[in-house]
């Protein structure tokens, strides 16, 4: 990356923080990486994200959806300060705890943290969308469940143009007949990771909100399967069947034709997930994401057994091998070895 050392510093001090220390806070999956600040005087912290234009991002997505979401009475960052141009933002500080490192130390918790993202949901769910987002549609969904026979399948060391090809169609015919309502705001990546717990706040604005800029106007379900079907922690069985039936309760949702997009969505998105993990080590060098594909295989296997995804299922078991040791250091082998697509 780019030494942007000088410029984030002048960005900081034509700002209120002017003078500020910063320490690195930890990055995520894309190109940008965070700052905290600490404020010369008041000793205050606030976060400031770097996200280089460079390098393909782009903050005003960010802006527009955490305004959105504030405005709706939901704790995303207020932002401070900002520098489109450069690619700068000084967000407000939601703090470190995260849901995914709560629950470790307080198991206690754990019902009451997805009881209030869950609710949250219930709440997003209910205002209108934000003017301006992009539709998660059934063609572009399955074509992004293909990013599977993509690169995972090629990393193992096999190909089958056909099967994907076949994969497709299938793919996009449970799509459209199961989930192709696009009516919320769907955040993409609402997961442990990404969500901090504020218990001096109160209801659902309890669920402080970070990663939101791919946003898309999407099937209701779609958040909550990132949720509950989580690529980085083991959510108990019990929980996911609870938070559903509570979110079906609460929406008045039919249970058979919304657990049924559940399933659906829940596949598209584990393919996707599978795809990109391998991407991440192949192309990017990040071979920790590798050892997340066991569990994202057990999501997928799971949502596969519902008879909307038949089609679907005989195809993906007949192609794509099981994440057996052997496979998963095949693909680790050839981390940051393939070129750039």
């Amino acid at each position: 990356m780019t030494d942007r050392t000088g410029a984030i510093r002048a960005f900081i001090d034509s700002t209120d923080w002017a003078g500020a220390a910063t320490a690195p806070l930890a990055g995520d999956a894309s190109n940008r990486r965070y700052l905290r600040l600490t404020h010369p005087v008041s000793g205050k912290s606030a976060v400031l994200m770097d996200a280089p234009p460079e390098r393909g991002e782009d903050v005003r997505p960010f802006i527009h959806i955490a305004e959105y979401l504030t405005g709706t009475g939901l704790s995303a960052p207020h932002i401070l300060a900002r520098d489109t141009q450069a690619g700068f933002l000084l967000l407000e500080d939601l703090g470190d705890d995260l849901f995914a490192s709560v629950i470790p130390d307080r198991p206690e918790l754990e019902n009451r943290l997805y009881s209030t993202a869950t609710d949250l949901l219930v709440t997003l769910h209910d205002h209108d969308a934000p003017d301006g987002l992009d539709g998660y549609s059934p063609a572009l969904m399955a074509d992004l469940a293909a990013l599977a026979f993509d690169w995972y399948l090629p990393a193992t060391g096999n190909a089958d143009p056909a099967a994907r090809k076949r994969f497709l169609t299938a793919m996009l015919n449970a799509l459209s007949h199961h989930a192709d309502t696009a009516d919320v705001l769907i955040q993409r990546d609402y997961h442990a990771q990404n969500l901090l717990w504020l218990p001096d706040r109160t209801g659902v604005a309890r669920v402080g909100l970070l990663d939101f800029q791919d946003a898309m106007l999407g099937h209701r379900a779609y958040d909550l399967v990132s949720l509950l079907q989580d690529a980085r922690r083991d959510v108990p069985p019990a929980i996911e069947d609870a938070m559903i039936r509570h979110y079906i309760a609460e929406t008045h949702a039919d249970p058979e034709t919304f657990r049924t997009a559940y399933a659906v969505l829940g596949a598209q998105r584990n393919l996707r997930i599978l795809g990109v993990f391998a991407r991440l080590c192949l192309r990017d060098g990040k071979a920790h994401y590798v050892d997340l594909i066991p569990r994202v295989w057990n999501h997928l296997m799971r949502d596969l057994e519902h008879p909307a995804l038949t089609d679907v299922a005989q195809i993906v078991q007949n192609t794509l091998p099981s994440p057996a040791p052997s496979t998963l250091q095949k693909v680790k082998d050839q981390c940051a070895i393939t070129p750039v697509r």
